[in-house]
């Protein structure tokens, strides 16, 4: 029995949930649906996806990709960086649920095991290695996340990620 007052969490759909085509172990976490174009942004336990209103997957990727992400409650709106340097994902989600943004919180944290700056100074000259982990093969490995305008080609910007990256797996015995 309902209480009166009390809404039911709203479900993926049947078709949405089968565009994402779930690994074995897999499950949804939360989702929401974008204001501007209707997507269904979807939080599973390995990846983050959107499906469209025509049920068509139009991305999937696993939470160690994300970059960086950042929730403006003046615009309901949530920005997605890639670590590959891919172009931003926004997406807006006016006065919905907001369990989807406490999923990415904690699946985005859960994939870091450790971070450390460069350590470089200057302009165009930032930036973090990672020891992160794949959330679905529990495998441990290192990234690089370069700030805007640092230059991957950089020789101290490598030197620096090289050096840094060593510590950090030789601090968890890799």
């Amino acid at each position: 029995m309902r209480l009166p007052g009390v809404r039911r969490t709203p479900r993926l759909s049947d078709e949405a949930t089968a565009a994402l085509d779930l690994a074995r172990g897999e499950r949804v976490i939360a989702f929401a649906v974008d204001d501007n174009t209707g997507a269904s942004v979807v939080a599973t336990t390995w990846h983050l996806a959107a499906v469209s209103s025509a049920h068509t997957l139009l991305l999937r990727r696993p939470w160690h990709e994300v970059g960086a992400g950042q929730w403006s409650a003046d615009t309901w709106t949530l920005s997605v960086t890639w670590t590959d340097r891919t172009q931003a994902t926004q997406w807006t989600f006016a006065q919905q649920d907001l369990r989807l943004m406490q999923a990415f919180r904690e699946r985005v944290e859960a994939t870091v095991v450790v971070t450390e700056p460069l350590g470089l100074t200057g302009a165009r000259r930032s930036g973090r290695v990672v020891l992160r982990k794949d959330l679905a093969t529990q495998e441990l490995f290192v990234q690089t996340v370069l700030g805007r305008g640092t230059p991957a080609d950089d020789p101290d910007v490598q030197a620096a990620a090289q050096r840094v990256g060593a510590r950090l797996k030789e601090q968890v015995g890799l």
